[in-house]
């Protein structure tokens, strides 16, 4: 192909090899968000999912389309949609086909910084120990003392023990959030009382492994990284993301009922109890995510 570099450094993977693998993502990243979809076609909200599409701004869509992270050529059709994709490339295969694969000097160029922040932020919460005593309070304080009974609040849900008890459940536990994007939605009467006062410019210094909030966001880092994560990781991180996703909206102050979910009742010894299990389960799978997108960051900073 003139004009057209040639690679031999990495062997082309066959059509026949990864065209079942990019199927079985899409079939896994419709799986995943099945209930989502569900909702939104008919034109309802979800209180919980919703905010896996509000907050991680991404689409379904988007989650179906594989990629084989840097690295990888993939034998393609001359007039492959890939070949138009951002950030990648066509090179002359040994057999006189085309491959196709990500462009890594160009999107370094323009997601480098995002690439060393991501690994900065992963490592060194990777490397602190994990802290297991929050109870998911930062959702009560995000209403604390936050109006009338009644009254719309982040998720269309009512709160299952009244503005009162809510405010009384806040007031008499010792709040320690540590992650800025929760803690920037505490209400002004919860700020101070929070034991941490967290800030992006702290970010990297007190995000820490037993945070809900901090390993959801190992699927926002994914995102960020885009055609550079392989398929499997990005949607083990949704996948992880969805799961805790469910466990704070559970450990919330709001009722949960309506969606056939029964509270992790953390204002009670045996809620706090179970709080800390799931919290812990969540916080080993999200390690394990952790090695792997620090790997992606390593292999490509190679390349800087």
């Amino acid at each position: 192909m003139e004009g057209v570099p040639s690679t031999t450094a990495v062997a082309a993977l066959p059509r026949a090899a990864w065209l079942p693998r990019a199927q079985a993502h899409a079939e896994r990243a419709d799986r995943l968000t099945a209930v989502w979809r569900e909702a939104h076609d008919a034109g309802r909200r979800h209180a919980i999912e919703d905010f896996l599409f509000t907050y991680y701004p991404t689409r379904p869509g988007a989650l179906r389309r594989w990629h084989p992270g840097a690295g990888v050529v993939l034998a393609v059709d001359a007039d492959d949609e890939r070949l138009g994709w951002r950030w990648h490339r066509a090179v002359a295969l040994p057999d006189g086909g085309t491959g196709a694969t990500l462009d890594v000097a160009a999107f370094l160029a323009d997601r480098g910084d995002a690439v060393r922040y991501v690994r900065a932020l992963v490592g060194a919460t990777a490397a602190r120990p994990g802290t297991f005593g929050c109870f998911g309070l930062h959702e009560w304080a995000m209403v604390y003392r936050d109006g009338a009974e009644g009254r719309d609040h982040r998720h269309p849900l009512p709160l299952r023990l009244g503005t009162d008890g809510t405010d009384a459940v806040v007031e008499t536990h010792r709040i320690t959030c540590s992650h800025i994007d929760a803690f920037r939605f505490f209400t002004p009467q919860a700020r101070g009382r929070n034991q941490l006062q967290p800030t992006r410019e702290t970010q990297v210094a007190l995000e820490q492994p037993g945070c809900l909030h901090a390993n959801m966001d190992l699927y926002k880092w994914c995102l960020k990284l885009g055609p550079a994560v392989p398929g499997d990781l990005l949607l083990d991180a949704f996948e992880l993301a969805r799961d805790v996703r469910y466990t704070d909206m559970q450990a919330s102050p709001y009722d949960v009922a309506a969606y056939g979910l029964d509270a992790v009742a953390i204002e009670t010894p045996e809620g706090k109890a179970e709080y800390v299990r799931r919290q812990r389960r969540f916080a080993a799978r999200a390690q394990e995510l952790r090695g792997r997108l620090l790997a992606v960051c390593d292999a490509l900073l190679e390349e800087a």
